[in-house]
């Protein structure tokens, strides 16, 4: 783990290359600022050199690589010329490349590198940020603790893991509404507005003082009763990492090295930033790490978190985890637990699911055709600065493969 005075963080938001990781080759790349990232503020140079050094931004704990690595073979047959129709127009891959400034992009078909391409500087040893591609990680590892019994059930309830919420808005609220967003509880997630939940929960994690991101989390009011509305709130995502943590009593990065990066064959170290020094993982962002391990990570729930012939996961969990959720008040929601289910036709008829990031983050999974891509990018924006609908694309590759 690294360790990091407040001082230094501040020189870091300022500067940049006072973390810079010994070994890593963009570790002495100029970078900006974590609120730069949120403003969307970054000219693309810059932000490219920032997604590929977050570790630098806040002090991070290492989650160790695999001593055996998972093999990505690559496939018979590479994946041929791909195109996709949308906004009257066709596009081939190198048009959304250069679209949605993607840095990277690897796609396996039955396990095995179809296609895998690095823009920017990139390459199979640069990290990248996952922002809230972290969320899905988190849900998993809550998935983890159920099946190893530190968590009793979905049906939990927060407070029994996290007493720092007792006499909240969470009291009464359980582990499934935590994973649904569906808690109740009021949040406003726009990231560019200063004055927004989400980034009170970000000023908390730059002061980085222990317990300030609960103690964000316990003053928020009640909105509805629990289980019958969702709101996506990045807030939830860091009570789920404080469940795991308090239900386990490991951090998130030593949970995860255990349960999946080390047993499944991670091949590089990730890190993952903390709200304090020598603190708790922020469980939703801040995780950094290869491309090739995102799509691995893909891989093994595609595989149905089995790992040599084991699930570490509840029987059921990968089949729903990235489907649509019922709310108590019966209304169904597009959003599953801390994943999102497919919006376009063809991978709704293939029960296609992403972990998604800001500015262009993606992990896409498709059953159905047995393909897993994953991409990063450095788009301007938090939102809405694709030309092209990443799944757009992704259910085309995917579709490619029928022509085989």
């Amino acid at each position: 783990m690294k360790h990091v005075s407040i001082i230094a963080l501040s020189l870091a938001l300022a500067a940049g290359p006072a973390f810079a990781q010994e070994g890593y080759r963009h570790a002495e790349e100029e970078i900006g600022t974590v609120e730069q990232i949120y403003d969307g503020d970054l000219l693309p140079d810059l932000a490219v050199s920032t997604f590929r050094n977050i570790d630098r931004l806040f002090p991070t704990r290492t989650v160790p690589a695999s001593d055996n690595p998972h093999p990505l073979e690559p496939a018979a047959t590479p994946m041929g010329d791909v195109t996709a129709e949308a906004n009257d127009q066709t596009y081939e891959i190198d048009d959304f490349v250069a679209l949605d400034s993607v840095t990277g992009l690897i796609v396996l078909k039955d396990g095995k590198v179809a296609y895998e391409i690095y823009q920017r500087g990139n390459g199979p040893d640069t990290r990248w940020m996952s922002m809230s591609i972290a969320k899905s990680v988190t849900s998993t590892l809550i998935g983890a603790a159920i099946k190893d019994g530190s968590i009793s059930g979905l049906d939990a309830l927060v407070t029994d893991y996290v007493p720092d919420l007792a006499g909240s808005a969470y009291d009464g609220v359980t582990v499934e509404q935590i994973l649904q967003m569906s808690s109740g509880v009021e949040w406003d997630e726009t990231y560019t507005d200063p004055d927004s939940d989400r980034r009170d929960l970000l000023a908390a994690q730059i002061a980085q003082e222990p317990g300030a991101l609960m103690k964000v989390m316990a003053g928020l009011p009640q909105a509805h009763e629990p289980g019958t509305a969702h709101n996506y709130s990045t807030g939830e995502t860091s009570v789920a990492s404080e469940i795991v943590i308090g239900a386990t009593g490991k951090n998130l990065a030593d949970y995860l090295a255990e349960k999946i990066w080390q047993p499944y064959g991670m091949e590089a170290d990730a890190e993952w930033w903390l709200d304090a020094e020598g603190g708790h993982e922020i469980g939703g962002s801040g995780l950094s790490a290869t491309l090739r391990d995102f799509a691995r990570f893909g891989q093994f729930f595609l595989d149905g978190g089995m790992i040599d012939g084991q699930s570490i996961l509840p029987d059921g969990w990968t089949d729903t985890a990235g489907q649509p959720v019922t709310l108590a008040n019966g209304e169904t929601v597009e959003y599953g637990l801390m994943w999102w289910p497919g919006w376009t036709e063809p991978s709704i008829a293939d029960k296609a699911y992403l972990a998604i990031g800001i500015q262009g983050q993606n992990i896409y999974i498709n059953p159905t055709k047995n393909v897993v891509i994953a991409m990063t990018a450095a788009q301007p924006e938090p939102l809405g600065k694709e030309p092209l609908d990443p799944l757009v694309m992704f259910d085309a590759i995917a579709a490619s493969f029928d022509e085989e």
